[in-house]
């Protein structure tokens, strides 16, 4: 019974990205990419509130890019909508972002290739290629986490068809509890990949299912062109088709996650990892399939998480005080060794004996 509920878990996730053995790269695919482009995550605690505002984000910097098909990367190919603005911010203990995104309103309830979708891509794998999900050259008849092995990418896919603006999607108790990356309420899943045909939720793959493994993350999604937060489902479509404004998805999830079968990348303060970002969009009302979405680079973008600056600051400011102690405890020891040896000349100078006036 439970591999028959895998088997189809597993199905469902393949058929939801929909074409993935259709994922073809043009003739002439090629990557110029800007390797030195950092996306720096501060750490700003109690700032940040996953609601879909993005009001508490207007003091963040950010970085825009033109999005490109990811299987044709080129400019004269970008979506035209325009550029997708990517932030990070971290708390000590968990990571946030923030994707802002032009594009004229559309939502089909239950139609996720009929509106916006968004997803993840970090590097576990020291091998993980940017290129190929991973870039492992095994089919799916043979991709295994041994055959693999150092290929392995983190991967989180928002499809917001099912999913209410504002509301929290992502991990629940009742996914979590049966121990995958899944997300039966708003499809925002936690997967993991080593090539674009062999991707799987956390918690099953080729061979072995572990119970261990749940969905990290949270998100939630918004559009500038709806007028009133605490919408439910009765409110769909939520806003008129076709408004122009921008996207707005909100996201985050642990620095460091309970994973040991190298199926969630790890960040750590103070240090890099490789990441991308994609899209997908019902370009002319046209819907999307699964190898047909944009990305913000063809190659792995640099995500700094980065430490508290205002520790850096008082290390700043405490140097001259440091210098100038340590000058005053080298005077005073010089001063003393100075005070002990005049006296050690003094003692040893010798006597003149008195000669009393009478006797002169």
């Amino acid at each position: 019974m439970l591999g028959g509920v895998c088997a189809l878990v597993t199905i469902l996730i393949l058929a939801q990205s929909t074409s993935l053995n259709s994922h073809h790269e043009a003739a002439d695919w090629s990557c110029n990419s800007k390797t030195d482009i950092h996306i720096q995550a501060h750490f700003n605690p109690g700032r940040i509130t996953l609601d879909g505002q993005v009001d508490d984000w207007k003091d963040i910097d950010g970085s825009a890019f033109s999005i490109l098909p990811a299987l044709d990367p080129h400019a004269d190919k970008a979506y035209n909508g325009g550029k997708m603005n990517v932030k990070a911010s971290h708390d000590g203990k968990e990571v946030f972002f923030v994707l802002q995104v032009d594009g004229d309103y559309t939502y089909s309830e239950g139609y996720s290739n009929k509106t916006a979708s968004v997803a993840f891509m970090f590097q576990i794998g020291e091998n993980a290629t940017y290129h190929r999900m991973g870039g492992c050259e095994e089919g799916p008849d043979a991709c295994t986490n041994k055959s693999c092995k150092g290929h392995e990418v983190d991967l989180m896919h928002f499809s917001i068809g099912k999913a209410i603006p504002g509301r929290l999607y992502g991990g629940n108790l009742v996914d979590n509890s049966e121990g995958n990356g899944g997300d039966r309420f708003g499809h925002l899943v936690d997967l993991y990949c080593w090539n674009p045909h062999c991707r799987y939720l956390d918690g099953y793959g080729p061979s072995v299912n572990d119970t261990s493994a749940q969905n990290d993350w949270k998100g939630t999604w918004w559009h500038s062109s709806l007028t009133h937060s605490g919408v439910v489902k009765d409110d769909s479509p939520y806003s008129s088709s076709n408004q122009s404004g921008a996207y707005y998805f909100e996201f985050s999830r642990p620095l460091r996650t309970m994973d040991h079968l190298q199926q969630d990348a790890q960040f750590t303060i103070g240090k890099t990892s490789k990441m991308s970002v994609a899209f997908w969009y019902p370009v002319h009302g046209k819907p999307w399939h699964g190898s047909g979405h944009f990305s913000i680079s063809c190659d792995w973008i640099l995500l700094d998480i980065l430490p508290d600056s205002s520790e850096l600051t008082k290390v700043s400011q405490g140097s001259p005080w440091d210098a100038a102690t340590a000058f005053s405890l080298l005077f005073s020891v010089v001063a003393f060794c100075i005070s002990i040896f005049v006296g050690h000349r003094v003692s040893r100078t010798k006597n003149i004996p008195f000669t009393p006036m009478n006797n002169l």
